[in-house]
């Protein structure tokens, strides 16, 4: 499509109106650099958000379906027999036929592990000091390829043999407890157990490093007074971003309660889908500026390079080749801008990325080189060079050489 013709042209054309050119591309570069620069900034902090939310949670809960409480119907005129219903009070329920579900569970499509639990409320005892805990009874080995517990240990280390605990950092300072102390564990109808503390967690959250109490899923099972039966069932899916659909399966396979991360963390899922809107409008926006500023700078050109234009045609060169010309330059204007721009925003991400730091003083967000969307936005910068350059490049096309020449 492009002959040596149209690339010796197109080239001497740039390089004669050297301050536009740098000027273009120097607009082009900045655009792209933006455009890098939030993109590459919005994934990392995205990432790094989901990872904090995802992290000390599974992606996927089963829970045993809710009880309802519902008027008992007259059989006569199908009435009510009473006018309102007392809820139920709350108790701890469990999965019924827990095994087999949990090999189901295991084998179905999108699911990478799954973890029994016996969860629910208790109360921490060591001396005089007393606190409201959730106990996590489960089987540490299947847990861990749901919940990454070992980057969260602060101090010991990851143990759940029978009378082992593993508890929050806060929560150990509240009970003034140490590493390899022991503390009671009492449930709400007076049944207890007591623990050794092999490791303290931090969670992430104050919150749940004060109530965070694991333990083995048999002691737990004894203390919450459901020996041989669980409360749910913890799954992690092979893509978190997918947990919706398996929670959908799960669903239809079990005919129990299930729900994925992200309906657990709603509003936080909707944050980031907000964000995600946001930065493509922005993009959107930077491209179109990107691609006047191309377009204007070629229909200059064209106005520059009339008598040239003229000459040319008149010792043969085709409609044709002079579209194809400014097409050409549109290209090359696109596609170095885009690489200057890729390094520029490259190097944003990496002054930002060190500035911006948490409150322990670790990045936000680790700085990646994602090949994929450099490539993609060497593309489309391309493409967007040359969508710029049509208008001009048909003004090209139309010029009388004659006219040209005189003007």
């Amino acid at each position: 499509m492009f002959g040596r013709f149209e690339f010796t042209v197109a080239l001497r054309f740039l390089r004669e109106g050297r301050m536009q050119t740098a000027l273009i591309v120097g607009g082009a570069a900045v655009g792209v650099g933006v455009i890098y620069f939030i993109t590459a900034i919005l994934a990392g902090v995205q990432a790094d958000l989901i990872r904090r939310v995802t992290g000390a949670q599974p992606h996927v809960v089963i829970k045993p379906p809710e009880e309802i409480a519902a008027p008992l119907i007259a059989s006569a005129d199908g009435a009510p027999r009473v006018p309102s219903v007392q809820a139920r009070p709350q108790r701890l329920t469990t999965i019924d036929g827990w095994p087999a579900i949990l090999r189901r569970v295991e084998s179905a499509p999108g699911v990478l592990a799954v973890a029994p639990v016996a969860s629910g409320g208790a109360l921490a005892v060591k001396g005089d000091s007393t606190r409201s805990v959730i106990i996590t009874g489960t089987e540490l080995a299947r847990y861990q390829r749901v919940v990454r517990l070992d980057d969260k240990v602060v101090q010991g280390a990851l143990r759940l043999e029978a009378g082992d605990a593993l508890i929050g950092v806060d929560l150990a300072k509240d009970l003034g407890a140490q590493l390899g102390d022991r503390f009671r564990v009492q449930s709400s109808d007076g049944r207890s157990e007591v623990l050794q503390i092999r490791a303290l967690l931090d969670m992430g959250s104050r919150e749940a490093n004060r109530r965070t109490v694991y333990a083995g899923l048999r002691p737990a099972q004894s203390l919450l007074n459901i020996s041989g039966r669980i409360t749910h069932i913890d799954v992690a899916a092979q893509d978190l971003m997918q947990a919706a659909e398996v929670a959908a399966r799960l669903r239809a396979l079990t005919g129990q309660q299930v729900e994925s991360w992200m309906q657990t963390n709603a509003q936080v899922f909707t944050a980031l889908g907000n964000q995600t809107i946001m930065s493509q409008l922005i993009r959107i926006f930077v491209a179109i500026v990107v691609v006047l500023g191309i377009a204007s700078v070629l229909v200059v050109s064209v106005v520059q390079k009339r008598k040239e234009i003229g000459i040319l045609r008149a010792v043969g060169a085709t409609r044709g080749q002079m579209q194809r010309v400014f097409l050409l330059q549109g290209a090359v204007v696109g596609f170095t801008g885009a690489l200057v721009g890729t390094a520029f925003g490259l190097a944003l991400v990496g002054l930002f990325s060190g500035i911006l730091r948490s409150a322990s003083g670790t990045p936000l967000f680790e700085l990646s080189f994602d090949f994929g969307l450099t490539f993609m936005v060497l593309g489309a910068a391309t493409v967007l060079g040359v969508v710029a350059s049509v208008l001009p490049a048909r003004d090209a096309a139309r010029l009388d050489p004659a006219q040209a020449i005189r003007s």
